[in-house]
């Protein structure tokens, strides 16, 4: 009996009875919905709904031997481009039937290690990863579960590791090309911590090749790598403003430090595009609105999330699926961009 109500706890037989089928074919719908025909899975959930009944979680793991659970170990929520992928990844999960576990690592590797351990211990059916620098016992412990996953928002360019993901070096050489066919040919960079980090370094990269098609070369006191934090956007352009000829172009490592950058700006009384024009990475929703508008890379962030959900249901549910997706990147020219001022 619930001791506040009065009212005895619902159990399997009373929604077989009230849905009018079998105990089996509940527990089908609850674990399986896929294998139920829609009209009495939703005469089920319409009886779980009456009845308030809630499916005891470990005995349905032991009985199916699936939690229903997909984790997802991430570096921060602290970033809306993160929060959208989170999001979209849930949303697809729970339409499927599934809860989604999410955990944050803060850019440590060990700390994901960690994490990835729990998650895996608590038993979850597939597990999301985010980029391509994890600690081997990560995959050591995948493979000996066995554990259906996926690593996003990066390729795997060895052909391992199933991935959905956007090529971060393309994406960089796009803007550098943007900034070079306008005529600049002085630069810096405001990246993101390349440590552990194979995005910011992909994109670190991909300026690196671009320029270096044309000749140039980004010299190291051109570069600086800063969190994505908006301080730390302001205080790498202090940063690399210092020496002569001054910089045309900075190039940043996302859009919130390229933010940064054009607050900095606006301090030290720099026009921008005027006298440097300033790009970032992602397409926040800010970034349309800040003054002046920035030039910076669309990411498909909702689809990414959707996607791997996808990938890790279809592998669940044993159908075929593409080890490798990349979804296509758009570079969006707004205001902050323009040629240099001629001398």
């Amino acid at each position: 009996m619930n001791r506040g109500s009065g009212r005895k706890t619902a159990k399997l037989a009373d929604v077989a009875r009230l849905a009018r089928v079998s105990t089996a074919t509940v527990s089908r719908a609850l674990t399986q919905p896929e294998k139920v025909k829609p009209s009495t899975a939703a005469r089920i959930r319409q009886a779980v709904q009456t009845l308030g009944y809630v499916a005891h979680g470990a005995a349905r793991a032991l009985a199916s031997r699936r939690t229903r659970t997909v984790g997802a170990v991430i570096p921060t929520l602290d970033n809306a481009i993160f929060a959208n992928t989170t999001h979209a990844l849930q949303k697809t999960l729970d339409e499927a039937g599934y809860t989604l576990v999410l955990a944050c690592h803060e850019y440590d590797v060990r700390t994901e290690a960690r994490m990835t351990q729990a998650l895996i211990e608590r038993g979850v059916d597939g597990l999301v990863l985010l980029g391509m620098s994890h600690e081997a016992s990560v995959f050591h412990m995948i493979e000996t579960h066995q554990l259906p996953y996926v690593l996003t928002w990066a390729l795997d360019a060895s052909g391992r590791h199933p991935c959905v993901g956007f090529d971060n070096r393309a994406a960089a050489i796009r803007v550098a090309h943007h900034l070079l066919d306008l005529g600049h040919r002085e630069f810096a960079m405001i990246g993101g911590i390349t440590q552990a980090n194979e995005r910011a370094r992909e994109r670190l990269e991909g300026v690196r090749e671009a320029l270096a098609a044309r000749g140039i070369v980004l010299r190291p006191e051109r570069v600086v790598e800063k969190p994505y934090t908006l301080s730390a956007g302001r205080e790498g352009l202090r940063n690399v403003l210092g020496g002569a000829p001054a910089p045309t172009a900075v190039i940043c490592g996302n859009d919130v430090l390229a933010i940064g950058a054009l607050a900095e700006c606006r301090a030290r009384g720099i026009e921008v595009p005027r006298e440097v024009s300033v790009t970032g990475f992602d397409d926040l929703e800010m970034a349309a609105v800040v003054t002046p508008a920035l030039t910076t890379v669309h990411f498909p962030t909702a689809e990414l999330g959707s996607y791997a959900a996808q990938h890790l249901l279809a592998r669940l549910a044993g159908r075929p699926v593409e080890s490798r997706t990349e979804l296509p990147v758009e570079l969006v020219v707004r205001a902050s961009t323009a040629p240099p001022a001629k001398p």
